[in-house]
């Protein structure tokens, strides 16, 4: 059983490091891109341990390839345990998608068939992952673009059977699940419902840029009003989960997104209230 954790944080940033190492930020956790920290010493490392005596730390990768037909490289997964022992992260999570491919790395986040075989293909995959590290694992749904054709099932259907069947946790990412919603046509809220709220541990907060037809997730923006408005109604029905904000480019002063997670806060609240008062 994954536990859960009911704070606020923020991806750990360089532009933020003297912020987080010199000062007291006002936070509950911090997230770090796993495949950054998985070096055996240098600076990103004893970066990493002094944030880590501050604040807990989640690990979020984005090149286990969890979705790859190949299987997943055995090197890796030596070099993340490793890094998660030293750590013990709240969390260890990584996306739903493949990037890896004979060798070759998309280095880009691609969406899986959503079919009973590549189903069967994912869950053992995750089932070698959480074996070899350990400990169980958050998966995330990734924003999308393309789909492919035959898909026997909704996304959100895929990912209730893939966490039942592997017993793996959830990242929610709210605004991924609005850019593919509008990128493909499908009900935001629909997906909402249909995951298995009992397996999602954290939430995922960030901005997209407009593309021609579609939403690119950026991670350049702030989160948008129809993001929150998601947010408010994802909260609603899970709980209290941990929530943060991610910023992966042109990233603002601390003091910004800090602002922006108090918005998170405050909705979260107001959901609260208006669920004990229901």
């Amino acid at each position: 059983m994954i536990p859960t954790f009911s704070g606020y944080g923020l991806g750990l940033r360089k532009e933020h490091y003297r912020d987080f190492l010199e000062g007291d930020v006002p936070v509950d956790f911090v997230e770090v891109i796993s495949e950054n920290f998985m070096v055996d010493g240098g600076q990103p490392r004893d970066i990493l341990r002094r944030v880590r005596e501050k604040h807990p730390v989640v690990l979020h990768g984005v090149s286990m390839s969890i979705g790859s037909s190949d299987g997943l490289d055995r090197a890796y997964l030596r070099r993340l345990r490793a890094l998660a022992d030293e750590i013990q992260p709240l969390f260890v999570s990584d996306h739903l998608s493949w990037s890896r491919v004979a060798g070759f790395s998309s280095h880009d986040l691609l969406p899986v068939p959503y079919t009973g075989e590549a189903l069967d293909m994912v869950c053992r995959n995750i089932d070698m992952a959480q074996e070899a590290l350990g400990r169980p694992m958050l998966f995330e749904n990734p924003s999308s673009y393309v789909a492919f054709e035959g898909a026997e099932m909704a996304e959100w259907e895929f990912i209730a059977a893939m966490a039942k069947r592997t017993g793996c946790g959830l990242l929610l990412d709210v605004n991924n699940v609005y850019v593919s919603a509008h990128n493909h046509g499908f009900d935001a809220h629909a997906f909402l419902c249909g995951i298995p709220a009992g397996h999602v541990r954290q939430i995922h907060l960030a901005g997209h840029t407009e593309g021609p037809g579609l939403l690119i997730d950026t991670h350049d923006q702030p989160v948008c009003d129809d993001v929150w408005s998601l947010y408010a109604t994802a909260r609603s029905l899970l709980g209290d989960v941990a929530t943060m904000i991610e910023r992966d480019d042109a990233i603002p002063p601390l003091a910004e997104l800090l602002d922006e997670l108090a918005i998170a806060r405050a909705i979260a609240q107001h959901e609260d209230l208006r669920r004990e008062a229901a």
